[in-house]
């Protein structure tokens, strides 16, 4: 396949860089390389060893470029890794009946940045969306210029980061000889994915559950509006069952990966020999693994829901919850759990949802960074005019 001008993705999640490049191919994105690579010199949310990050990022660039006989001038930034903050302010303009202008609107989006400026000097701004507009106090789905009303209030979100991390960023691909071209997080481009998919929707939330970690986002009005992070995941139920049974944990990933759905287990029913492979057979019931992870996961759920005072504040009403096991293997047995978990909260609408594929997450990051978001807000600085273009514009317009 002939590469024309790919380009360089780079994500940074909890314990990986994923290093993707991708080119366009008759008006379709074309993934043509990928590399895992596991993360150092990044703990608790931030990097604690820059050398060690340079390194590893340095010389995985590297070896795309050979691989691909290429050299790249930017990159775009997919993370999932750092302190992230979410903020959300409105901003009001009193129309008093008269037409709301595009310049109003533009001042309100300066102001509200200023804000953001000021009260968090230590932190940058990544994205700013469009999350709500209220005209004489009712929701209008467009901008509503050119409109006529008394009061007019426009909200905005904020999802900032911190000014070290960014900082930081930058330094290491200045090192690597490549510009930033954009940062977006993962979470916002899954959920400009999920909105495309479900154009009848666009307030939802997203969990998903991983290794070692765990996440849950939210959507409002197709604007990322809060994000939160567990350091718990898929994980810690095996360790759990390989506490209590003894097992050793590749055993228990077998186990689990071939038992069947909890209803069609008898009571007494052991795990076949077959599963232990070449190790030393032990006598274990199917239903205690299945008690220990759902009780497990019941933890985990109550934790990130029904105990999580972030979400109960968004889930006002009946809610979509789209639900992700990062996993393949574990879901069959792991699927019908989560499921009992949700059938007995009936106030959480559960909809189960498979990992998006890599060539389409990059597919909808570069079509984001070309094209933009349907709700991203961009301020825009007044333009300075000097006194012989004020004059020219008094005299001629």
């Amino acid at each position: 396949m002939e590469i024309n001008s790919p380009t360089l993705f780079i994500e940074i999640n909890n314990s990986e860089y994923i290093f993707t490049a991708g080119d366009m191919v008759e008006d379709n994105f074309q993934l043509i390389y990928k590399h895992i690579s596991p993360i150092r010199g990044i703990e608790n949310l931030r990097i604690i060893d820059f050398d060690l990050v340079l390194e590893d990022i340095k010389k995985n660039i590297y070896l795309i470029e050979q691989k691909l006989n290429f050299i790249f001038k930017e990159t775009i930034l997919i993370i999932n890794n750092f302190d992230r903050s979410f903020i959300n302010l409105s901003g009001f303009k009193k129309l008093n009946g008269s037409q709301l202008l595009k310049e109003n609107i533009i001042y309100i989006l300066n102001s509200l940045k200023s804000k953001i400026d000021q009260i968090e000097n230590k932190k940058t701004i990544l994205h700013i969306f469009n999350s709500k507009y209220l005209l004489d106090k009712k929701k209008v789905e467009n901008l509503p210029i050119g409109l006529f009303g008394n009061f007019y209030s426009h909200e905005l979100s904020f999802c900032v980061l911190n000014n070290n991390d960014y900082s930081n960023l930058i330094k290491i691909f200045d090192n690597c000889n490549l510009k930033i071209k954009k940062i977006l997080f993962k979470s916002f481009v899954e959920g400009s994915i999920i909105s495309n998919e479900n154009t009848d929707l666009n307030t939802f939330f997203q969990i998903k559950i991983n290794e070692n970690n765990s996440q849950i986002f939210f959507f409002e009005d197709d604007s990322l509006k809060f994000e939160q992070n567990f350091n718990f995941g898929l994980d810690l139920i095996l360790r759990d069952i390989s506490r209590i049974t003894s097992l050793k944990k590749d055993i228990i990933k077998n186990i689990i990966n071939n038992i069947e759905p909890t209803k069609n287990i008898v009571k007494d029913e052991l795990v076949e020999k077959e599963l232990f492979e070449n190790q030393n057979y032990i006598k274990i019931k199917k239903k205690l693994i299945l008690e220990i992870a759902e009780a497990r996961i019941e933890e985990y759920l109550e934790i990130m829901l029904i105990k999580n005072i972030n979400f109960a504040s968004y889930n006002k009403k009946d809610k979509i919850i789209f639900f992700v096991i990062s996993n393949k293997s574990h879901l069959r047995c792991f699927k019908s759990l989560f499921q009992y978990f949700f059938s007995n909260n009936n106030n959480l609408n559960f909809k189960l949802k498979e990992s998006i594929a890599t060539q389409d997450l990059m597919n909808s990051t570069s079509q984001l960074v070309h094209y933009g978001w349907k709700k991203e807000a961009i301020p825009i600085a007044p333009i300075r005019k000097s006194v012989i273009a004020r004059l020219f514009e008094v005299l001629f317009n």
